[in-house]
């Protein structure tokens, strides 16, 4: 390793205390509303576009995971089925609209977690948009210094339309080295796993003091994985489709 991989690590690692600290509240906030949808038997819908799919990918299905989420997805969002294709979905006008309405969003009890970095584009902010039209809590994973940096594409940005903002003060342009001038090491998709592994911590903690059960997937490779997630499955297989 070079001298300064040391030194960019426990930068990386200060950066994630630094965004626990900032967003506690909002933690405690965000937490609690989506606890509030689970327990109402909702669901939390998660989206994201481009490398903010990695945040959703986190979300959905994974051991440790919460098991009431619903991934919200559109091929052409993804980089690996068209790179620069991807951005230009991202920009669409009207496909938050269409992907709501094919994944049977409900509003009220349903609750939404958006990742994404800038937060600029028609995507993340139309979903936001109609999410709280909709009577449902949304919840923002972004970067609001990244925002101010960007243009704004859809005429206002994914932390205006939320209703609680989780920071991942994350620099416009996403890299963090050299710290001068960075050009490489992008921190938003580690600062949106953290940020959504805290609202799991938090999640179960409020369950536990409810004295009910959060739902959550137990890794199918361990002894007894399989039976334990069979219930989930069962109640919640028919409502996330992919799951089975």
């Amino acid at each position: 390793m070079s001298e300064t991989g040391p030194v960019h690590a426990e930068q990386t690692l200060e950066h994630l205390r630094k965004i626990g600290t900032h967003n506690a509240e909002a933690l405690r906030a965000a937490a609690d509303r989506l606890f509030a949808a689970v327990r109402a038997d909702g669901l939390v819908f998660t989206a994201g576009a481009g490398h903010s799919l990695a945040g959703v990918m986190e979300s959905y299905y994974r051991a440790g995971g919460l098991a009431a989420v619903r991934p919200l997805y559109h091929p052409d969002l993804l980089p690996l089925h068209g790179a620069v294709a991807s951005t230009r979905t991202e920009r669409r006008t009207g496909l938050a609209e269409e992907v709501l309405t094919g994944a049977g969003f409900r509003g009220g009890a349903d609750a939404l977690v958006v990742f994404s970095n800038s937060g600029v584009n028609p995507y993340p902010v139309e979903l936001a948009r109609l999410a709280r039209a909709a009577g449902s809590t949304v919840v923002a994973i972004t970067s609001p210094t990244a925002s101010a940096e960007a243009p704004k594409r859809a005429g206002t940005t994914l932390a205006e339309e939320a209703e609680i903002v989780l920071d991942t003060l994350v620099p416009g342009g996403d890299a963090s080295y050299p710290p001068a001038e960075p050009v490489t090491a992008p921190l938003s998709s580690m600062a949106n796993a953290f940020l959504w592994n805290m609202l799991l911590v938090q999640m179960y903690d409020l369950a536990g003091a409810a004295g009910v059960d959060l739902p959550v997937w137990r890794s199918s490779n361990t002894v007894g994985g399989d039976e334990a997630n069979a219930a989930n499955l069962a109640h919640y297989g028919a409502r996330v489709p992919g799951l089975n």
